[in-house]
This record gives structure tokens, C-alpha cells and sequence, in this order.
């Protein structure tokens, strides 16, 4: 099982119609909702003329040292996403605030990190809007 964290502490999975592998993506033209999981790895554009079609993109973190992914979120954003984009894989707890401000909108966790890293942990962490050095610079 797996706990999907917000800005609101855990959830569980709401999420009920699958994934289909970015490379399988063709073959689901058809289904009424689309959830594409992306590997880190990955190049976004091979899923610019899809994106209005496309309700969750879920983006693999291989490792909590890999951060490609954040960078895959961003420009999936500045491509003009709307959906839902999910962190998923091997993301800690300090790493929740950066996965927001790229652009993800939660993030999915195996339950044994769940228990690792408990919610007060990530809620620490939720108030990612009011924290970054961007916003003391401009103030």
C-alpha cells in the first residue's frame, strides 16, 4: 500500500482507474481517465499534445538523491499541465516543500517511510508557500 501526503497531512489513495506507463500511452486513447506514470528519465515534451487529455501524471523518484523529477514537474507546468501531478517513489519529508513549488500537487510514499517519517514530520513542512527565500527577496 502506499499514503498520499498534502498540504493537509496523509490521505489514502483516491485515485481508483490505474496508471498507464508513459511508453503504453497510445494504447489507452480511449479511457475516459488517463493517470500516465513518467520515469525520471523521461522527456516531457513526448507528452505536449497529450497533456488536455491526461487527469494524473505520476513521476517516479527512483532514489531521494535523484531530483530529475522535480524538474520534469516544472516543465510539465510551464507546458501548461493543469491535472493532478504526483511525487512517487523515494521522496523524504524535507524534500515535500521543493515538490510543491515545482509544481506537484502531493506526494506518494510507501507505508514503511510513512512510518519513518510520520505526518507531523510532512505538515512541518506544508507552509512551503510562506517559506522560501524567493518571497523575502520581493518583500
Amino acid at each position: 500500500m502506499s499514503v498520499i501526503v498534502t498540504d493537509t497531512g496523509f490521505q489514502s489513495e483516491d485515485w481508483t482507474h490505474g496508471f498507464t506507463a508513459l511508453e503504453n500511452l497510445a494504447a489507452n486513447d480511449a479511457a475516459p481517465a488517463v493517470a500516465v506514470d513518467v520515469p525520471s528519465d523521461a522527456d516531457p515534451t513526448a507528452l505536449s499534445d497529450r497533456l488536455d487529455g491526461i487527469d494524473l501524471i505520476r513521476i517516479d523518484f527512483p532514489s531521494f538523491a535523484d531530483g530529475r523529477g522535480f524538474t520534469i514537474a516544472r516543465r510539465l507546468r510551464l507546458m501548461g499541465f493543469h491535472g493532478r501531478l504526483r511525487a512517487h517513489g523515494h521522496v523524504i519529508a524535507d524534500q515535500y516543500a521543493m515538490a510543491r513549488r515545482s509544481g506537484f500537487d502531493e506526494v506518494e510514499i510507501a507505508d514503511d517511510l510513512a512510518a519513518r517519517q510520520p505526518e507531523k514530520q510532512w505538515l512541518a513542512r506544508a507552509n512551503w508557500q510562506t517559506n522560501d527565500y524567493q518571497t523575502r527577496l520581493r518583500a
